[in-house]
């Protein structure tokens, strides 16, 4: 009885190692499969980015007008697969800007997509709007990262709202303080930058998103060009036409007006990053 108990122990040992080793083949199985379809997937964003770029932006578009639509979480999960894609889709356009903008600004050639890119889903603690999705997708490019003060080139995927801005948003008042005085010290290597022919008809007069009504306390009232230092933020921006993303050099027009508006990035930038 002994030895036949010795028996069944061994027998367990070896149908439980036996079923080890499927259960393990299953899982390895499993995980090739997994990294087989990721790699695929990728693989494909990279074909549509090579051979179809001018299919990428309205494939993304698409999903948000359905995501603005039904913006509730039964109808994301059901739709979890195509947010996978155009997520997967929407993360290799944005290393390919980072990449095209590294070539007129190496400051931002070591960054990644995660250090440029948000979450999709809405911080809604406190907001009226509970609505547990974001309707837009952004990419942030800014040497120092996206938290940062220091100011960088930022492409706005939304439908009917697409925009692409260079510049600093949300300065706070002591960084604005310096910044509108530096301006008022250099104004004619400022106007230089804002007031070429070729920076207006691109970003047109507009320098800020919430301009002041007065010049701000402490500068001077007879201030030649008040509208240089009534700005809340320091940015130019132009508005994209969901179109022009149907073009196959649309990633062209946009890193062309980041050339353009670097210079002006850089004498901003040059100033926050004494404060930061």
């Amino acid at each position: 009885m002994y030895l036949g108990f010795l028996e069944g122990v061994k027998l367990k040992n070896i149908m439980g190692k036996a079923i080890f080793v499927r259960q393990t083949k299953r899982i390895g199985s499993f995980c090739l499969t997994l990294i087989l379809i990721v790699t695929l997937s990728v693989n494909n964003c990279r074909f549509m980015i090579e051979k179809f770029p001018e299919k990428q932006v309205p494939m993304i578009l698409d999903f948000l007008k359905g995501i603005a639509a039904n913006n509730n979480r039964p109808w994301f999960l059901s739709h979890r697969e195509e947010y996978n894609e155009v997520r997967t889709l929407f993360e290799a356009i944005a290393s390919q800007f980072i990449a095209r903008l590294s070539e007129i600004d190496e400051t931002v050639r070591f960054l990644s997509v995660k250090d440029c890119t948000y979450r999709f889903y809405r911080d809604t603690r406190f907001s009226l709007d509970k609505s547990p999705y974001k309707r837009h997708l952004g990419i942030y490019v800014a040497a120092k990262g996206k938290k940062s003060y220091h100011g960088g080139y930022y492409l706005h995927f939304e439908p009917g709202h697409c925009m692409f801005a260079v510049g600093c948003y949300c300065l706070p008042t002591n960084i604005l303080k310096v910044v509108r005085q530096v301006i008022v010290d250099n104004v004619n290597e400022f106007r230089c930058l804002v007031e070429n022919e070729t920076f207006k008809s691109v970003f047109g007069n507009r320098l800020t998103m919430t301009p002041l009504k007065v010049i701000p306390a402490g500068l001077p009232r007879d201030f030649a060009h008040p509208e240089y230092v009534k700005c809340k933020d320091y940015l130019v921006w132009t508005d994209l036409e969901d179109r022009m993303f149907c073009q196959p050099n649309w990633m062209d027009e946009i890193i062309s007006q980041a050339s353009l508006a670097k210079p002006f990035l850089d004498f901003i930038n040059d100033v926050v990053d004494d404060y930061i």
